[in-house]
């Protein structure tokens, strides 16, 4: 009988590594390994790394750390980083974080079996060589697919194991990737692509992530059906920029027609989409969101600002004007349609009347959820060699600013959900905190939640329709309408 080996999978940052991290699991369990929940009951605690920015990378440090100090005082061996982090630095984190047994980037994914075990056995693995993934794929997208054959693209890769554990992918569709979910949550994320073709000055994602390419469609279905069968009821789409979908396809509308096929998947409630750049946002996509059964009319846009000079510095496009209009015409096909963003503040050049510009988009924009980030440089982006950069106590008081006003604004917003019919996805039942659930414009852990005022029957999964009739800060309160009849769905 082969000896025991306990793994446990520790995940910090996006929904995108949350993908990545249930891939890995079930590549793992696939070779034998047994899957643990507490990194102090493993022998392996890997570690899936945010790199994005200086909090995310603190935060995958200190988790690091903290997986090192169970070592000597339980099961743990051997700590284990993987992802964007151990991605994007490679030998240079394994130099400055000796207490890392192992710096695996995604070109390992495939052999993360043998890469653990001859960690585990006192080996040596070389730590992952940075290099930048632009660099990888042609430039031209459709020459991607053909190319990224041979091209590490977590989540993305087909698997032709024949002879699988109970509960890991593909056993019950065709070209699925290995997969095993770490939760019994009624929510997961699929990826619909991966990498990204945009250069903003701020962002060092796509050196790591690389360029854009697409899964195909016929994957995104079977893993989709595949989560429905493990009882998901809502798939969110994930990746650096979904707008893209399709373009190395030959399709740049292939989304529009995937989505409706997704939403027919049997047991799946809610489909949601996630990460949608303004600029490349048009009609027929529009149409789609806010018109199709079971597809959530919500929009991810990722606005960053909304003058027009610091947009431009940040090689983006729009402007304040530009951007309501987008929003009107979104709420003129769905009135309840959820809109959250993102803003940076104090970025190189931000003046005072720039600043301006962006509270009144933000006054008008009627927002469900706002996240605000003070700027700080980003090695090797374009923007950490700008000129004009704003003092330290200029960007942190202008973020205080915002972020007030945008605690206002959302919670402002919740309030006029008063007397509004949502759909809320039931994800808890406790006695200490009730019946907790998501209406259609709240996405998981971001954009906050709905807490219902009865829950006599009601299970995690069910989809209940309910009646606002309370806020808490951006949160809902909402009372079920005809619960005994959902109870008994």
């Amino acid at each position: 009988m082969p000896e025991r080996r306990t793994v446990a999978l520790v995940t910090l940052g996006c929904a995108r590594n949350e993908v990545d991290s249930e891939e890995l699991a079930g590549r793992l369990e696939a070779d034998g390994w047994e899957l643990v929940e507490d990194a102090e009951a493993a022998d392996v605690a890997v570690v899936n790394t945010c790199g994005f920015v200086e909090a995310a990378k603190k935060d995958s440090v200190d988790a690091l750390l903290e997986a090192n100090d169970l070592k000597g005082h339980g099961r743990t061996q051997a700590v284990v980083a993987v992802g964007c982090m151990a991605e994007r630095y490679g030998k240079e984190l394994a130099d400055a974080l000796p207490e890392a047994d192992g710096v695996l980037g995604f070109d390992d994914y495939e052999d993360i079996s043998s890469r653990l075990q001859t960690i585990l056995s006192g080996g040596n693995v070389e730590a992952h060589a940075p290099r930048d993934r632009r660099q990888l794929l042609p430039i031209s997208p459709a020459e991607r697919q053909e190319a990224g054959a041979g091209i590490a693209l977590p989540g993305h890769a087909p698997v032709d194991l024949t002879e699988l554990p109970e509960g890991v992918a593909p056993a019950s569709g065709p070209r699925a990737p290995l997969r095993r979910r770490l939760d019994g949550a009624p929510v997961a994320s699929v990826k619909l692509a991966s990498g990204c073709d945009r250069r903003c000055s701020f962002c060092a994602i796509p050196s790591f992530r690389g360029s854009f390419i697409s899964r195909r469609p016929s994957d995104v279905l079977g893993e989709t059906r595949w989560l429905a069968e493990q009882g998901v009821k809502e798939v969110m789409l994930v990746s650096e920029n979904n707008t893209s979908y399709g373009k190395d396809l030959g399709d740049i509308r292939l989304l529009e027609t995937l989505l409706p096929e997704l939403a027919a998947v049997d047991g799946i409630e809610r489909i949601r989409v996630s990460y949608l750049q303004p600029a490349e946002m048009r009609p027929g996509l529009i149409d789609v969101l806010t018109g199709t059964e079971k597809v959530a009319p919500y929009f991810d846009l990722s606005f960053q600002h909304s003058a027009p000079g610091v947009l431009r510095a940040m090689r983006r496009f729009g402007d304040t004007d530009r951007f309501l209009e987008l929003l009107d015409t979104i709420r003129s096909k769905a009135p309840q349609a959820g809109v959250r963003s993102n803003f940076i503040v104090g970025f190189p050049g931000e003046s005072e009347a720039d600043f301006a510009e962006l509270e009144r988009f933000l006054n008008g924009a009627r927002l469900d959820a706002i996240g605000v980030f003070g700027y700080s440089d980003e090695e090797g982006t374009e923007a950490a060699t700008y000129e004009n950069k704003l003092d330290e106590d200029v960007v942190a008081e202008r973020l205080a600013r915002v972020s007030r006003l945008a605690e206002q604004l959302v919670s402002q917003r919740a309030e006029g959900r008063l007397g509004e019919t949502v759909e809320v996805l039931v994800e808890s039942v406790d006695d200490e905190d009730g019946v907790l659930g998501r209406g259609a414009h709240q996405a998981p852990e971001t954009d906050g939640q709905v807490r219902l005022t009865s829950g006599e029957g009601l299970s995690v999964g069910r989809m209940v329709v309910a009646k606002v009739v309370g806020t808490e800060g951006v949160d809902l309160v909402a009372e079920p309408l005809d619960v005994a009849e959902e109870a008994g769905r």
